[in-house]
C-alpha cells in the first residue's frame, strides 16, 4: 500500500471517528452538562498530548516553550468554547442541522484571513464566500427551523469560534511547532474545564461511564489518525475530505437519533460544501503561484 493511500485511509478514519464522537457527545449532552462532557473529552485530549510530547525528540520542556504563548492560550480558549457550544448545539438544534452550519467553517476562515492574516482574497473567492453565506441563510430560513431562532446562534457561534481558532493556528504555526500548538490547546482546556466541572457535576449512571470511555477513545483515535494523515498528505488534500464528516454525521443523526434531513438543510449544505471546496482549491492555487514567484526571485 502506498504512502498516499495510507494517508487517505487515515483521513477517512479520522473524520469517521469524529462523526461518531459527535454522536456520542449528543447522546451524553442530552443527559449531562456540556461542561462535564467537554471535561471528559479533555482528559483524553490532554493525555494524548502529553504522550506525544514525551515521545517527541524535543521532549516536554522544549514542547512547552512557545514564542506566542498569549495566542496559544487564546487558541485553547476558543477550542474549549467551540467544544462546549457544539454539545449545546447538538442538544438544542440537532446533530444534522448543527453539522450543516459547521460546514461553513472554511468560508468564515477565508473572510477572517483578510483582516487578521493580511491575505489577499480575489473576486473568485469573494464570490464563493458570498454563495457560502447564501447557503447558511438557506439553512437558517425563517419558518423552516426546528428550533427557536435564538438557539440557532449556537452552531453559528461554534462555527465562527472554530474559524477564528483555525486562523490563529495558522498565525502561531509561523513560530511554534505543531506539537507545541497541540499541547497548549489540550492543557488550556483541561485546566479551565476541570475548574468549572465541579459546579456542573451530577451523578453519572454506571452505563454512561462506558459512553464516557468511548468518548475518550474516539478523541484519541481521531486526533492520532489526523496527525498520521498530515504526515502522509498535504493539507489541501485533507481539508476537502473533511466534508465527509458532514455526510457521516448526518447519517448518524437520521438513523440513530431519528432526525429529518429537510430540503433546506440539503440545499444549503450542498451550496456551502461547493463554495468551501472552491475556496480551499483557490487558496491552494494562490499559494502555489506565490511560491513560484518566490522561487524565481
Amino acid at each position: 500500500m502506498t504512502s498516499t493511500m495510507i494517508g487517505y485511509l487515515f483521513t477517512i478514519l479520522a473524520y469517521s471517528v469524529f462523526s461518531i464522537q459527535d454522536g456520542i457527545s449528543k447522546h451524553l449532552g442530552d443527559s449531562y452538562s456540556p461542561i462535564v462532557v467537554a471535561t471528559v473529552r479533555y482528559w483524553a485530549l490532554t493525555s494524548f498530548g502529553l504522550l506525544m510530547a514525551s515521545r517527541s525528540k524535543q521532549g516536554i520542556r522544549r514542547v512547552v516553550q512557545s514564542k506566542r504563548p498569549v495566542l496559544q492560550v487564546v487558541r485553547g480558549l476558543l477550542l474549549m468554547s467551540q467544544i462546549v457550544l457544539s454539545i449545546l448545539a447538538f442538544h438544542y438544534v440537532g446533530l444534522a442541522h448543527s453539522e450543516a452550519i459547521f460546514a461553513a467553517g472554511p468560508i468564515f476562515v477565508a473572510i477572517m484571513s483578510v483582516p487578521i492574516l493580511g491575505e489577499q482574497v480575489g473576486w473568485r473567492r469573494w464570490t464563493a464566500i458570498a454563495f457560502g453565506l447564501i447557503g447558511v441563510m438557506i439553512i437558517l430560513s425563517p419558518g423552516k427551523l426546528d428550533a427557536p431562532v435564538g438557539l440557532m446562534l449556537l452552531p453559528l457561534l461554534c462555527s465562527l469560534s472554530g474559524a477564528l481558532y483555525g486562523i490563529l493556528t495558522r498565525l502561531v504555526s509561523r513560530n511554534d511547532s505543531a506539537l507545541t500548538s497541540f499541547f497548549y490547546i489540550g492543557m488550556v482546556g483541561f485546566i479551565v474545564m476541570n475548574c468549572l466541572a465541579p459546579f456542573f457535576f451530577t451523578g453519572i449512571k454506571p452505563h454512561d461511564w462506558l459512553w464516557m470511555m468511548a468518548l475518550c477513545c474516539t478523541g484519541i483515535t481521531g486526533h492520532f489518525s489526523l496527525i498520521r494523515a498530515y504526515e502522509k498528505l498535504n493539507a489541501v488534500v485533507i481539508q476537502p475530505i473533511g466534508y465527509f464528516q458532514l455526510v457521516a454525521t448526518s447519517l448518524i443523526a437520521v438513523f440513530i437519533f431519528g432526525e429529518a434531513l429537510t430540503a433546506h438543510i440539503l440545499i444549503g449544505s450542498a451550496i456551502i460544501v461547493s463554495a468551501g471546496l472552491f475556496t480551499i482549491w483557490r487558496e491552494h492555487v494562490v499559494q502555489r503561484r506565490a511560491a513560484r514567484q518566490t522561487e524565481f526571485k
